[in-house]
């Protein structure tokens, strides 16, 4: 067994390092806010300005083009939780993710849908619309005072006396807070309820491991603009080989069996494909984005969630470390995402900071109150001690 020392060495060695050179960043901006927008990598830029040119002339494109694009993304997107390609539905946005899942799931009268406080609207507004129509009540898990995320949910899913509960719609990465949500310990805390589990994953795809073969969610949704840095508007949408004979959203011909064109009876099989590609969204052939929607996932499959995290870790605590005090609330280490620092201050934010940070060229976000610090690969250590030295130079007592 390797000592304490080789140990972190290893661990050491498994960082990734600071990917800069890949992306067009000048050395004066110190960009923090990849939980926002990330910049695209310089071969993502490419891959658009192509892509912009093939649709520009359609007539170059193979017929195979599209069908082979579709596979590469979702390949891609399914290596970042261990799943099958075949169980990666293509679609547009998390709220089409939820709209799906609400779709195909019977949320019995009586019973409770779980969020979280202040979470993002999309795993959150899906249920409050359909509830009072539906006969169930939504269950908000108040912010913990303590910042502990994972107990207060496992605390709400099993309360004493409360009504059953159908399903968890929850993030595993609080967007405004960093908050960190176990999901395995939730996930199996809702198994012995017999309840359903949506995992919004936007802010965590990519930068923590998910493995969706162990965790065994329903639902699994994610985004590629955000820590994927890819374009707005691709997404995809995990759904559990049980959930896979329901109705999608949209009626498309690409989730039909035999519906082609190029069949001389055009309406000629109307079963249902036998898996989530059902669930793809009309107008998937997306000749521009999901080619570099494509690149983003797989530069970050490939350099591996640990390794990520590993780096954004260290970044988020060297500016953490940086901070504590000078009237500044630094989340504790354990409870938040090792990529997303969120911080308050004692007298509340001050108006103006953050687009005054902006103005010197560094670029952090405004949340509910705290100021939300989220360095992605691209960032290095004197990104790190520059954003330290911004905000000593306001909060110096």
């Amino acid at each position: 067994m390797a000592g304490p020392d080789n140990k972190l060495a290893q661990e050491t060695s498994r960082m990734l390092a600071s990917q800069r050179a890949l992306f067009d960043i000048p050395r004066h901006v110190c960009y923090l806010n990849a939980a926002s927008y990330s910049p695209l990598p310089l071969r993502t830029l490419e891959a658009g300005r192509a892509a912009v040119g093939r649709k520009g002339n359609p007539w170059t494109l193979a017929a195979s083009f599209a069908g082979e694009q579709h596979e590469r993304a979702r390949l891609a997107a399914a290596r970042l939780i261990n799943a099958d390609a075949a169980d990666i539905a293509l679609i547009p946005s998390i709220s089409y993710g939820v709209a799906t899942a609400a779709k195909l799931l019977t949320i019995d009268r009586g019973t409770r849908v779980i969020v979280l406080d202040n979470d993002h609207s999309s795993p959150v507004l899906e249920w409050r619309t359909r509830a009072e129509a539906q006969g169930f009540s939504v269950d908000t898990v108040a912010s913990p005072g303590d910042g502990n995320w994972t107990s207060a949910v496992l605390a709400t899913v099993e309360r004493p006396g409360a009504p059953p509960v159908s399903l968890a719609s929850i993030s595993s990465v609080h967007w405004s807070d960093g908050g960190l949500i176990d999901v395995e310990k939730v996930g199996a805390a809702l198994r012995r309820q017999g309840a359903k589990f949506l995992v919004d994953a936007t802010q965590s795809a990519g930068v923590l491991a998910m493995d969706v073969q162990r965790l065994d969610p329903d639902f699994v949704i994610f985004p590629t603009y955000k820590w994927l840095l890819g374009p707005y508007g691709r997404a995809f949408l995990y759904v559990a080989k049980r959930h896979q004979d329901g109705i999608p959203l949209e009626q498309t011909a690409a989730g039909r069996r035999n519906v082609r064109a190029e069949n001389a009876v055009y309406f000629a099989d109307l079963g249902y494909v036998g898996d989530a590609r059902r669930f793809d969204m009309g107008e998937r052939d997306h000749f521009i984005s999901l080619e570099m929607a494509s690149i983003g996932m797989e530069m970050m499959a490939d350099w591996g969630a640990a390794a990520v995290a590993q780096r954004l870790g260290m970044l988020t605590e060297r500016i953490a470390g940086g901070l504590r005090g000078n009237g500044i609330e630094v989340p504790q280490t354990g409870l938040r995402a090792p990529h997303i620092l969120s911080l308050g201050f004692e007298n509340g934010m001050p108006t103006g900071l953050v687009e005054g940070l902006a103005s010197e060229g560094v670029y952090v976000a405004s949340r509910l109150g705290r100021m939300r610090i989220s360095p992605h690969v691209y960032n290095d250590e004197e990104d790190a001690d520059r954003m330290v030295a911004a905000l000593a130079q306001r909060f110096r007592t």
